[in-house]
């Protein structure tokens, strides 16, 4: 890593669902796994959920990189609520509206829709049982796996898996005990994020998360926009509904194109430098 002692963070957050981000732009970084654990951890490091660092575009279609290593210091794919912290920075920095931000899971437009309001086109959700993916064929609408009180998922990738289960009372589900073991279940060879969602209304949805890598978070935003499709496809709500997190409400939309726009707040909370001691 670059100029350990000099290295610049912000702490952000969506809904509570947070993140220190790195700049990586100017200077590129040599992140390890062990590094990323020793920045989340909450009682030595700065904590958080996910690591994100912003790097230099590698399309000319796209304003940045963003790449996302979680607090166990895997690396993911997709995350709504840090896609939303970003594009609010890159469009503090730009002057504008708009931005495009590259990811491994694709490039995803944002924009601003208030001071710290941002929408996110997250791409189009991903059905079939090999883009999730599961261990072998099955229906993604009904994939009959189960623990405990959680059973028969929705399957749904948003860049990354989710398994959403549609429960009669989500706050007696205890999320502690069965996300793991739903999460490390032989049928996610990639292992998946895993929520348990109670429809409210045709609108309105109440969803937690254990979120892969992580654990139970106050919010994800690929898990609401999952768990808004995994809704519409069995026909609980229509195609639009406000998710409802533990840290705030998302509003999600599965479009005519079969793209999901999410639109939620952002907030940046500290600015600081990291000291190398941290991780050495």
């Amino acid at each position: 890593m670059t100029d350990h002692a000099a290295l610049s963070f912000r702490k952000m957050h969506g809904l509570g669902n947070d993140f220190v981000v790195l700049d990586a732009r100017d200077h590129p970084l040599d992140l390890t796994p062990a590094m990323t654990r020793a920045i989340a951890d909450r009682r030595t490091g700065i904590g958080c959920d996910q690591l994100v660092v912003i790097e230099a575009a590698r399309s000319t279609l796209s304003d940045a990189w963003m790449s996302l290593w979680n607090a166990d210091g895997s690396q993911t794919s997709a995350c709504g609520n840090a896609t939303r912290c970003v594009a609010w920075l890159l469009m503090e920095q730009g002057g504008g509206d708009r931005v495009v931000i590259e990811t491994k899971a694709g490039l995803l437009d944002a924009e601003r829709r208030g001071p710290k309001l941002i929408a996110v086109d997250m791409g189009p959700a991903r059905l079939d049982w090999r883009e999730i993916p599961v261990a072998k064929p099955v229906d993604t609408l009904n994939m009959g796996i189960g623990v405990g009180a959680l059973h028969n998922p929705v399957g749904v990738s948003m860049g990354n898996p989710h398994a959403v289960f549609f429960v009669d009372d989500v706050a007696a589900i205890d999320l502690a005990a069965l996300g793991p073991v739903l999460e490390h279940h032989d049928f996610f060879p990639e292992r998946a994020n895993i929520e348990a969602a109670q429809v409210l209304g045709p609108d309105r949805i109440r969803m937690r998360v254990w979120e892969r890598g992580t654990g139970i978070t106050s919010a994800c935003g690929t898990g609401a926009c999952a768990t808004l499709v995994a809704a519409a496809r069995r026909g609980l709500t229509g195609r639009k509904a406000d998710v409802i997190l533990d840290g705030g409400t998302l509003t999600i939309e599965w479009l005519p194109d079969d793209h999901v726009l999410m639109t939620g707040p952002v907030a940046l909370v500290a600015e600081g430098k990291l000291d190398s001691s941290l991780w050495e």
